[in-house]
Parts: structure tokens; sequence; C-alpha cells
């Protein structure tokens, strides 16, 4: 289905606009219209589902299960589905919103968004050819480990008061739908939806949601695409590859306005291993490009407080650059 896209994409930049795929024009284009197009129809598709299971779905017992002494299980799940779904940072963040509207513990949300951008399963293919299973299995680990460290941290500072008020207000009903849940044991058992109900509830939702991010999914892919197109590797190649220690967070600042995901940082990831850049600024700077990205803070801005991105954006910057410094020191 993915292919549809860069179908479209390559159809108007090379065939309509008649751009060539050697200028950075091209490449920004292309860039701009396939991830625009994609991210939009995910996030109308993903809203929608998530909001028709919702609807019927006993969000008490996934809630029960994974709060108290399933806690850590709930970090571990959150994690993991981050690793396995096929999302970049920016279409990562429907399917946050709805677990956070299902009252999902805001620490796994937290491990889901931090993880799934950074574990790809087309990007860990890729990365194992290039640097083989040891390594891809040790970045695997590293990546959900981040995603959970972070969840658990955040969970600690409640950071569910952070959000915006639309989802801050959906995430809060969780005790009063306990205590409603409470007073009403003994009166019947409410009817159940009809798929018409579920229908009209989803779309309902995914209107409303869809009607607050969508211009900033045009203005985020924008700035990514304009960035893709004229900033230029070499740069880093030059400057950044002497492995001293200020390299690594210097590298992982840099990479924040750059917007890419998994699959398509592994080929720069090898291009800077192929120019001398040691393995730890290496895998920093691609780290950063695709979990630190300004795009997908930008759109983050339309469902967190400034307070909540300067955590997430602290943690994981603290969190690259130590990984990267180890990877630097052991090899």
């Amino acid at each position: 289905m993915l292919d549809i896209f860069t179908q479209l994409a390559d159809w108007l930049t090379f065939t309509v606009f008649k751009l060539s795929p050697d200028t950075s024009v091209g490449v920004g284009f292309h860039f701009f219209i396939e991830d625009t197009s994609k991210i939009l129809v995910l996030l109308v598709s993903l809203i929608y589902v998530i909001s028709f299971i919702r609807a019927s779905l006993s969000v008490e017992k996934v809630r029960d299960y994974l709060q108290g002494k399933h806690k850590g299980v709930g970090y571990f799940l959150g994690s993991t589905f981050g690793a396995i779904t096929p999302f970049c940072s920016c279409s990562s963040i429907p399917l946050f919103m709805g677990f956070v509207s299902a009252q999902i513990p805001i620490g796994v949300t937290i491990a889901f968004l931090i993880t799934s951008p950074l574990v790809n399963e087309v990007g860990v293919i890729m990365l194992g050819s290039l640097l083989g299973i040891k390594f891809t299995v040790m970045y695997v680990a590293i990546g959900m480990l981040l995603g959970m460290i972070g969840g658990v941290i955040l969970d600690k500072c409640q950071a569910h008061r952070w959000l915006q008020p639309f989802l801050a207000k959906a995430y809060q009903q969780v005790g009063q739908a306990q205590s409603q849940s409470q007073q009403q044991t003994q009166e019947p058992t409410p009817q159940r939806m009809t798929m018409k109900d579920r229908h009209a509830i989803a779309a309902g939702e995914t209107k409303t949601i869809f009607g607050r991010v969508w211009k900033w999914v045009i203005v985020g892919v924008g700035l990514g695409a304009f960035i893709h197109g004229f900033v230029p590797a070499e740069w880093f190649e030059q400057n950044l590859a002497s492995g001293q220690w200020w390299t690594v967070p210097v590298v992982t600042l840099s990479a924040i306005p750059i917007y890419a995901n998994a699959s398509g940082v592994v080929p720069i990831m090898g291009s800077l291993l192929d120019k001398g850049m040691p393995i730890g600024t290496t895998l920093a700077f691609c780290m950063g490009a695709v979990a630190v990205s300004l795009p997908e803070f930008i759109m983050l801005k339309q469902v967190m407080r400034y307070r909540l991105l300067a955590a997430i954006a602290g943690y994981l910057l603290i969190a690259i650059s130590i990984t990267g410094w180890l990877f630097n020191y052991y090899y």
C-alpha cells in the first residue's frame, strides 16, 4: 500500500511538474508529496479505526491490566508495539492520541511514542545488512529500553498534567469512570452498541482530531522536506568525525531540524561511517533525526504543552548522548 504514495510522488514530481530527481528541489518536493499524502491517509485511517474499536472496547479491563502490578509489563508492551508498528514519528501521533483518549497510562503511551520512530522493521532489516545482526539486536534493545525508561520517568512525573486540555480532560476521566463503575455495579448492563453507533462515534472523533492537526502535518512535513532536500550530509562528515566527547551531543542537537524515519536514515549511517565518523556519534545523529525531529515536535505541540515537550526532548537528548558515548567507548 505504501508504494502507492511513492508512485503518486513520482508521478507528480517527475511527470506533472517535470522536476529532476538529481536536484534539491526535486528531492524535497518528492519527499513532501510522499510523506504528506501517507501521513494524512494514515492519520484519518488510524483515528477512525482506533475510535471504532474503542467505542465497544472495555478500556477498564485494558487499563486495569496495565496499571498497578502490571505496569512494568505495560511499559514493555507499549515499547514492543512501538517497535513492530511501521510508522515514523509523525504518523505515530494519532495512535498516541488514541491511547491517551482510551485512558491507557501515560507512561505506556510515551514508551510507544519514543520507540515507534526509533525501531522500524524495514530499518532494522537494512541495518542488519549494513552492520550485522549483533549491532542490530543491540540497537533494537536500546531503542525499546529508551522507550520504557522514558515511560517510567514521565509516569513518575505525572506527565498527563502537561497534555493539551482536550486530551488531559479525556485522560483525567479515569477516576471518574472508575467511581461511576463502582456506583453502578447493581444497575442493568448497558445495551450493546450497534455498528451504526460505533461508526457515528468514530466518524465524529476523526473529524474533531483531524481538524486539530492536519495543518501542522503540512507545516511540519514541509519544513522537513525543505531540510531534506537542501541540508548537505557532507557538512556532518567534514566537521564532526573527530570522535571527541562533545561531538555526540552536538550531532544529536544538529539532527533536530531533520525529519526522517528509521528506514530513510539507515543509508545516511552507512555514508557517515564510510567517511570515518565514529559509530557512537553516527548512531546519536541518526537517533536524533528520527526521535527528536523538529517537525514531529511541531505536530506534538497540538497534543502536548511545552513542559511535556521539553521533558521528552531533554530526556531523549541525554539518553541518546549517553548511548553514543557508550558505543564510542566500546567500539
